[in-house]
């Protein structure tokens, strides 16, 4: 068997990192129900409470249509509430309940968490040098429009539009 070339080495690392993503995104839903963004919200949630949802959609680079379906989910499942609060009506404020914060305390890791300890015990130049390469390879294969936040989860492909659209009934 001969040697796989440098093209072939880069895609089979490519791979690699998708599959990470997607087992991750799969064991999480295995093992408590929710995918990477719910885990996210209500982790954020759990820091930030209470918050309202324009704060929580800032804070995890969400927008708030696509939050918005998060949160109904995670309300259908009794994880948060939400509700208005003070003088502008307005302004909806989103808080754990009892049960979303014994999920966050028997909840996993989230995947980007755990890159994210490994990156800092780079040096700074590694980092940027990574950062780089990996802008790079999202130029060339056309991704650089394509809506993104920094939850690493495996989901559908989609373009901008739909992202915000498909995420309504997460």
């Amino acid at each position: 068997m001969s040697p796989l070339s440098l093209e072939d080495q880069v895609i089979v690392a490519l791979r690699r990192i998708t599959r990470a993503i997607d087992l991750h995104s799969r064991g999480l839903m295995q093992e408590i129900g929710l995918t990477a963004p719910q885990l996210a919200s209500l982790q954020t949630i759990a820091r930030m409470q209470p918050i309202t949802v324009g704060a929580l959609a800032k804070s995890i680079h969400l927008s708030q249509a696509t939050l918005t379906g998060i949160l109904s989910r995670l309300e259908s499942r009794n994880l948060v509430s939400r509700g208005r609060r003070g003088q502008d009506k307005r302004t909806v404020v989103v808080e754990l309940t009892e049960e979303g914060q014994a999920m966050i305390k028997n909840a996993p890791s989230l995947l980007q968490d755990r890159f994210h300890r490994e990156l800092l015990l780079l040096q700074e130049w590694e980092q940027t040098q990574m950062l780089s390469t990996l802008q790079r390879i999202a130029s060339m294969m056309d991704a650089e429009d394509i809506d993104a936040s920094p939850v690493l989860s495996a989901g559908e492909v989609s373009t901008p539009a739909e992202h915000d659209a498909r995420y309504l009934n997460e």
